[in-house]
Order: structure tokens, then sequence, then C-alpha cells
């Protein structure tokens, strides 16, 4: 539940549409339902704007299914089951088929996180996927092996709204293809990098734009980068001003910093109006 859901359902018990015992049901759920071993926090998106999301790794098929249905009866939106087995994928559609979108990995090398898995078999599915906005998003990532967590970002945004432009294989290595791109990011309203080795990519995006740039290390490379160490510390040593890092390979964690700055922005919009 979300604010105008929550002023919306308090103004059917004003208006006499909505008896307040049914009212009381349903706030019930607030904060949390406690489903398959999980508390599901159907207020996290009244607090923060955004609802929580579904990781995959670790749950069974059936915690999944009955996660995401308890998610959409309470009214959540978007619902995101992320790094999802094909097992999870099959239970939890089963259960919520209406609107699903799969979104699967891009082919690539990494470990993407967990290691348990290769990425190509992982994908975000996605329910309730929020009204088209109109902001510029640049997915930028330095080599084809760092598409899994680039995908993953791309659906994120995507389940709120927000169409990615994806840039692929701009990797500091050969130059030529970075400058082709030059444009493309000043032209952004945020750009999400990501790249492993040693993760230089996001200081040269930082250098061409002034869009926040949200730097997501990838667990890419050879053994003396230390499975996404070296490009975690190199982003965070930057002599770019003004990166922000994520977590090695968390593509979600770096979609949703960037739909906060979107948001924060398009309330200092509303406001200025």
């Amino acid at each position: 539940m979300d604010a105008q859901e929550l002023a919306d359902l308090l103004a059917e018990v004003r208006d006499g549409t909505l008896p307040a015992d049914d009212a009381l049901t349903r706030l019930r759920r607030l904060p949390y339902a406690e489903v398959a071993g999980a508390r599901i926090d159907h207020h996290r998106a009244l607090r923060t704007g955004h609802p929580e999301a579904v990781y995959g790794p670790g749950k069974s098929p059936d915690q999944c299914a009955r996660i995401v249905a308890e998610m959409l009866s309470g009214g959540s939106g978007p619902v995101l089951l992320t790094r999802a087995q094909p097992q999870q994928v099959t239970a939890a559609l089963a259960a919520c088929l209406g609107g699903a979108v799969h979104r699967p990995a891009d082919r690539g090398s990494g470990r993407f996180g967990d290691g348990a898995q290769s990425a190509e078999s992982l994908v975000t599915v996605v329910w309730r996927s929020a009204d088209a906005r109109s902001e510029r998003v640049v997915v930028a990532s330095a080599g084809t092996s760092d598409g899994p967590v680039a995908c993953e970002a791309a659906a994120v945004l995507s389940a709120f709204g927000v169409s990615a432009h994806r840039v692929a294989d701009i990797g500091l290595a050969g130059l030529h293809r970075f400058l082709a791109e030059v444009d493309t990011l000043a032209d952004a309203d945020a750009v999400i990098v990501v790249a492993g080795m040693e993760g230089a990519l996001a200081t040269a995006v930082a250098g061409v734009t002034a869009a926040p740039v949200i730097a997501v290390p990838t667990s890419v490379g050879y053994g003396a980068a230390l499975e996404g160490v070296t490009a975690l510390l190199a982003m965070h040593a930057s002599c770019a001003a003004g990166i922000s890092v994520v977590g090695i390979d968390n593509g979600f964690g770096a979609a949703m910093a960037t739909m906060r700055v979107l948001d924060l922005a398009a309330r200092c919009r509303r406001e200025d109006v």
C-alpha cells in the first residue's frame, strides 16, 4: 500500500462507500503479513515510495509463489521476483500469472553475486509495472560479460516505468568505443555504469556528464580482479567527484538508487509548479 492507496481508502470510509470494518481488515495487513516464513512488508512503499522486492536465491519455489501472491493481494506494485531460477518462475507464474513480464538476464560470464548458478538462467519477473515515465536513464556496461548485471538494472528500472537506454561494450580498453557514446551519456538524466576488471569506466563516464552516476562493480575479471573487489575499491577511489557506488553485482541496488534520485527530482518539479 502506498500513500495514494491509503488516501483513497480513507476517502472511501469518509464518503461511506467502504464500511469501516472492511477498511480495518485491509489495514491489518500493515505494516507486515507473515507468509511462508517471511514477513511481507506491505508498509514499505508508504514509507519509502517503493515496495520491497522478492529475492529469489535461497527461497523454495513454493515460498516465491506464496510471497508474490501475498504482495499482489495486499495491493503492492510493482512486484518484482529477482534472480529467479526456472523452478521459482514456474511456481510464481502458476500462482500469479496475470500481468507478469519475464526479463531474462543477458548472456555473460559474470557470477552475478551468489555464485551458485550461471546468470544466463536467472530472470527478473515483474507484476504490475508502473506507468511509463519520461526520464532518460542510460545503463552503460564496459563489456559483454557485464551484461547480466546491466540487464538486471534495466529490468528493475522498467518495472518502475523507466525505459533505460542500454549502451554496451564501451570499456576503456577500446577508447574509441567509449568516445562514440559521449553525447548519449551527456544527455542522460542519470547513468548506471556497470564494469568489472579494474572498473575504470565509472571515472570516465563521470567526467563527461553532469547526471548522477551510480557505479556497479561486477565480479568479472582475472585473478587480480578479486571477484569484483578491485573494481569496487577503484570506483570508491575515483578521482571523478560525485560517483555513488553500490555493492558488487548489485544491479538491483543501482536501479533503486536511481529511482530515488528520479523521484526526488520529480517531487521538486511538482512543488515548483
